[in-house]
């Protein structure tokens, strides 16, 4: 399965929380994660699906939060 990340501004548990309903509606619950203990913030997300990179950059953006696909 391959992975795609995102450097992202979700900086505390708080935040992961706020997105979680964006980002499981459109990656599916459990098929994603954030690196809160990385200075880029990383969201890696399980592409298994072939979810496409702009849906996920909008899920997050309507959650009031910024990411960028870096792999």
């Amino acid at each position: 399965m391959e992975t795609v990340k995102f450097k992202t501004n979700i900086k505390c548990s708080g935040c992961v929380g706020k997105v979680t309903p964006f980002l499981n509606e459109s990656a599916g619950a459990n098929n994603w994660q954030v690196d809160i203990e990385n200075p880029d913030k990383i969201l890696s997300i399980g592409a298994n699906d072939g979810i496409s990179p702009e849906v996920i950059i909008k899920a997050i953006q309507q959650a009031g939060y910024k990411a960028e696909r870096i792999a």
